[in-house]
């Protein structure tokens, strides 16, 4: 799955229900950076492991300032049992229509069963400063890390 989307693009703008049911934005994480990260499928065995691996590396990404959320086609009710069952500290957002994996190119188009696997770090000032395209869950949140701080 290729993005139209490129580094220093602004990021496009949404608004989605998270796992615990309130609606959160792009706009909510300003001044800090964000790691959107895109899963195809709630439990499965590749998202699961992609998200513990967020789950287990939080403590750095939050002393680091960056918030991670991920953001999935599945049911709500899916995606909060997801969060449940895995203890995810972070949020889970659904996308049921595909709107944001449309604009952010994760979905090529609305009828699509599953978004990419796919990430995007977007930066304090919501320009996108990373498109990770490619992704291997087993090292995906490490490989963000060491790329968020230049090491």
């Amino acid at each position: 799955m290729t993005t139209k989307l490129k580094a220093g693009d602004p990021a496009p703008d949404f608004t989605l229900t998270a796992h615990h049911g309130a609606p959160v934005s792009l706009a909510d994480f300003r001044g800090r950076r964000l790691l959107l990260w895109f899963y195809p499928e709630a439990g499965t065995p590749g998202c699961t492991l992609e998200g513990r691996g967020f789950r287990d590396q939080i403590e750095y990404f939050n002393e680091n300032n960056i918030v991670v959320a991920g953001v999935s086609c599945d049911p709500l009710d899916r995606i909060a049992e997801f969060a449940a069952r895995e203890n995810f500290p972070f949020l889970l957002l659904c996308d049921r229509d595909r709107a944001v994996a449309l604009a952010y190119g994760a979905c090529d188009n609305e009828k699509a069963t599953h978004a990419a696997r796919m990430s995007f770090l977007i930066g304090p000032s919501g320009l996108i400063e990373r498109i990770y395209s490619q992704v291997d869950p087993r090292d995906h949140a490490a490989r963000v890390l060491i790329d968020a701080l230049g090491l």
